[in-house]
């Protein structure tokens, strides 16, 4: 199947739409019962207001915006998600890898696209999920106790990249999409993570970085990487 065959064109996500009509369903319900239950209207203006708040947050955080990366992808790795560089360091990868990678960690803050892309082309090697906790998760400990999956993927020149979806504080359910065996590209969803979360790429040591720590990134957009 051709990777622009396999896109993903949707403007709100998929994840979201059951979740998005019951709170919609919901907040009308709230509302039609203030309004036709109590003559003074000031309850239902307050919530009516908090209501359309609430509303467009959850509308902003499923929302999935259609990019298309639009450069030669050979040796380049981009950002998997939307949020912010929150580290940059030469860490040991104790689950797949067992040696030192070069770990690049996004965090994603409530407010931004949780959609997830493919950071490399290839083909996934391994695809796992691990139960955890539910820590911050900007914090270290994160990346090793959080609820996780992780997906291997081992790029046309033999390169194998580590994506790491982490559920954070808020996060309560990870989706992934990859499958072992099956090809992958930049510009395809790997996966998605509900209400705030981090994603981490391990990298070879010989990489080199393209992003700075606190560097706000977008997904499908932004190198934040090149393999030797």
């Amino acid at each position: 199947m051709g990777r622009l065959k396999k896109l993903k064109k949707i403007r709100i996500h998929h994840e979201g739409t059951h979740i998005l009509i019951g709170a919609l369903i919901i907040l009308l319900g709230v509302n039609a019962a203030l309004y036709y239950g109590f003559e003074c209207k000031i309850p239902f203006y307050l919530v009516a207001a908090l209501s359309i708040t609430i509303y467009l947050l959850m509308v902003n955080f499923f929302r999935c915006p259609i990019r298309l990366f639009g450069q030669e992808t050979e040796k380049i790795v981009v950002a998997p998600a939307d949020g912010k560089i929150v580290a940059i360091e030469e860490v040991y990868e104790s689950e797949y890898f067992k040696d030192n990678r070069i770990m690049v960690s996004i965090f994603m803050s409530i407010l931004n696209v949780h959609a997830n892309w493919y950071p490399v082309d290839g083909t996934v090697k391994m695809v796992g999920h691990q139960n955890g906790k539910f820590m911050k998760a900007w914090l270290p400990k994160a990346s090793t106790d959080n609820e996780r999956s992780t997906i291997v993927i081992e790029t046309p020149e033999g390169k194998e990249v580590l994506a790491r979806q982490i559920a954070g504080a808020m996060a309560r359910r990870i989706v992934t999409y990859a499958e072992a065996g099956e090809e992958c590209y930049i510009d395809e969803h790997m996966g998605f993570i509900k209400f705030g979360s981090r994603v981490d790429v391990y990298l070879p040591l010989d990489t080199e970085t393209c992003v700075t720590l606190g560097q706000i990134t977008t997904g499908n957009e932004t190198i934040i990487a090149k393999l030797k």
